[in-house]
């Protein structure tokens, strides 16, 4: 059951403003949420597309995240069987050479708070270095690519997963035993994942 101290705790996140002035187009928390969720995607941080339709992963990195999972957009989006929360909620802005990391101060406020609302979650798709960093701590290798070749240290609870983005493009044809080994075992589990959850609902006696 959803407690009014959930309710309140995503109306802290819809309106929060923490790091508002360091934020080039302002605030504008993206995410998604439910406690009925047994799949987490930890992202990054919105990019200017996610930003403008307040809508996650709806851009290109989304097309090939959801690609790599097997699944389609109304499955994806919906809050009962994944739950989205980037690093970062807000759109970061722009560097160098891509988006700036997402803001510290996000993970800092707000997202174990979130984490303690999914009692669910059986499995957690760590996305990028930041998201590796948080949720696998000092058990991370030096690298990424180092991280990603040992997911079975991790599975099936974490999974380590490289940028779905374009930018990473490169990085895939230099792994290409990313997509051809852990990625079915990926869409294995997430169908079994799904088809459980779907027969705990259909289960009489349950809504």
């Amino acid at each position: 059951m959803v407690t009014n101290n959930y309710n309140q705790l995503i109306t802290d996140i819809k309106n929060c403003t923490i790091c508002a002035d360091d934020l080039p187009l302002g605030a504008n928390p993206v995410f998604q949420i439910d406690p009925q969720a047994n799949i987490l995607i930890a992202g990054q941080a919105p990019g200017i597309r996610v930003h403008n339709s307040n809508i996650p992963f709806n851009d290109p990195s989304g097309d090939r995240l959801r690609n790599w999972l097997g699944i389609d957009k109304a499955v994806f989006y919906d809050p009962k069987k994944l739950a989205i929360l980037p690093m970062g909620f807000c759109y970061p802005g722009t560097g160098k050479s891509g988006d700036l990391p997402p803001r510290k101060e996000c993970a800092q406020h707000w997202r174990q708070k979130l984490l303690n609302h999914l009692p669910n979650i059986k499995l957690t798709l760590a996305i990028g270095q930041y998201a590796i960093k948080w949720h696998l701590q000092d058990k991370a290798a030096k690298s990424l690519t180092d991280t990603v070749q040992n997911w079975q240290q991790y599975w099936p609870d974490i999974l380590p997963l490289p940028h779905p983005s374009p930018r990473n493009n490169i990085w895939l044809k230099k792994n290409p035993w990313f997509e051809k080994e852990i990625i079915p075992t990926l869409q294995d589990q997430i169908k079994t994942l799904l088809n459980a959850e779907n027969h705990h609902y259909s289960a009489p006696g349950l809504s």
